[in-house]
């Protein structure tokens, strides 16, 4: 472990602004904010925990006079090494700063601090009769900070968008202090430059997200699950455009291959069909139990059509939680699978998905890796999970070719190299490729715009 650069006047400036025991400097505690969710490993020089907007002005006023660098992270769950410390200097950790400020029945929102885990945002909402739409795997133990840092989708993401699409209000530290708020608890504004938009999907690299106004939206009355089975994972994938293509409008689509599903069997024994070459899970939601029945119709037909082999549909809740259940532990089991998983997020246009599975499926045996592949299949997003041993130097090399396939494939095929866990510091390289360099320029124009001393989360895609 690297010795610490932070000099003592600093630590002790930061301790006089958040308190001594809010300021981490021991090993122990400094590799707990080493790695994110996929493991990478970067260890900070000093982990400091704010209570407020104010202490972090102040911290980053601190870091531009004195010239080390702060990452804004919550619960640390990122999937691209967005929320480490790639480049040494402080971690910001915003999980104290855990309150529901408001919540608005008749205007329909609520208003958070960035450390509030994503699903007691979700629970507090359906207290109401209301849903908080975006549905991240992480979250029960993301939070909303992070959510917004990362626009993060997914399950409900093909039907209700993604954290963009429910941000109102906005309010951040810049990174040389200033405070800053955009947006309005309307539904609509257009006061100004829209840096709620610039804030989302930023991560951590603009600003310190402070604060954000959610916009909810009624929760659907009825909901109708089903699990089809296919011969192989093209042909889910074939049948999911199928179901798009028929002007059905799914709450939930997803897609999980053999492969991933007889790992998720042996881990979870939830009796799924495991001589299945795919399972298709949908799920059709609405405040009218006509329209919902109609569009399970289309569903259904759509899926017999694209050469379903069963559809089992859920009579109960209980089968209806055994169903998403299985897409729900997909990465936990696989990650139990091998000593090192390398989760990906390619997503392409809906049309060309079953051609980028064949794609996936290609690259694992060219390359004798393991490949596990499930997603958000009804928004064109693909997870293509690789199981390795980050110790097996040859395998690894084989591994990081694979990744180079894999983004290849999915820009050929019109896609992106990630549709919601962002770039990080692990996606630099494949960003450039996505958008080039006249976009890039552009980026780091702002980047040096707002943070002219590179104090906010450097090292990262900027």
């Amino acid at each position: 472990m690297k010795t610490p650069s932070l000099s003592s006047s600093v630590i002790q400036e930061l301790q006089a602004i958040v308190g001594a025991e809010h300021v981490l400097t021991s090993d122990a505690d400094r590799i707990c904010y080493a790695y994110d969710g996929q493991r990478v490993e970067r260890v900070p020089d000093a982990v400091v925990r704010p209570i407020d907007a104010d202490q972090i002005s102040r911290i980053l006023s601190l870091a531009n006079a004195q010239s080390f660098p702060v990452v804004p992270r919550g619960a640390g769950t990122g999937l691209s090494g967005g929320s480490v410390a790639s480049s040494g200097g402080v971690v910001l950790d915003v999980t104290r700063m855990d309150r529901i400020i408001e919540i608005d029945e008749g205007n329909q929102h609520m208003v958070v601090q960035p450390g509030v885990i994503a699903a007691v945002i979700a629970s507090e909402a359906e207290k109401r009769g209301l849903l908080y739409p975006p549905d991240p795997g992480s979250i029960k133990v993301s939070t909303i900070g992070g959510n917004v840092a990362e626009n993060a989708g997914g399950l409900r993401a093909g039907k209700y968008g993604v954290t963009r699409n429910y941000l109102m209000q906005l309010s951040a530290v810049a990174p040389t202090g200033e405070h800053l708020t955009s947006g309005a608890r309307t539904r609509k504004c257009v006061a100004g430059y829209d840096l709620v938009s610039l804030m989302c999907g930023s991560e951590g690299t603009l600003g310190v997200i402070t604060e954000v106004s959610l916009r909810l939206v009624p929760m659907p009355r009825y909901r109708k699950s089903m699990m089809a089975t296919f011969a192989s994972a093209a042909a889910a994938g074939q049948a999911v455009a199928n179901i798009v293509a028929a002007g059905v409008v799914a709450g939930t689509l997803e897609i999980i291959d053999n492969f991933t599903l007889r790992v998720i069997e042996d881990y979870a024994h939830l009796g799924l069909p495991t001589d299945a070459g795919a399972l298709v899970l949908a799920e059709f939601d609405g405040l009218v139990e006509c329209a919902v029945e109609e569009e399970w119709r289309l569903g259904t037909k759509a899926l017999t059509e694209s050469g379903a082999l069963s559809i089992q549909q859920a009579d109960d809740a209980g089968e209806r939680d055994r169903i998403w259940q299985a897409r729900r532990v997909a990465l936990a089991a696989l990650s139990r699978a091998k000593p090192t998983s390398i989760l990906e997020d390619v997503t392409v246009p809906l049309p060309k998905l079953a051609e980028m599975i064949e794609r996936v499926e290609s690259i694992g045996r060219e390359q004798n890796i393991a490949v596990g592949t499930f997603g958000h299949a009804g928004d064109g997003n693909l997870h293509p999970t690789i199981l390795t041993d980050e110790r097996d130097e040859d395998e690894m090399k084989r591994v990081e070719a694979a990744i180079e396939q894999l983004f290849a494939a999915a820009l050929e095929l019109g896609g992106t190299v990630s549709g919601e866990h962002g770039i990080g510091f692990c996606k630099a390289r494949a960003l450039v490729g996505e958008v080039g360099e006249g976009s890039m320029e552009v980026m780091r124009r702002i980047k040096r715009a707002l943070d002219p001393n590179g104090i906010l989360n450097p090292g990262k895609f900027v």
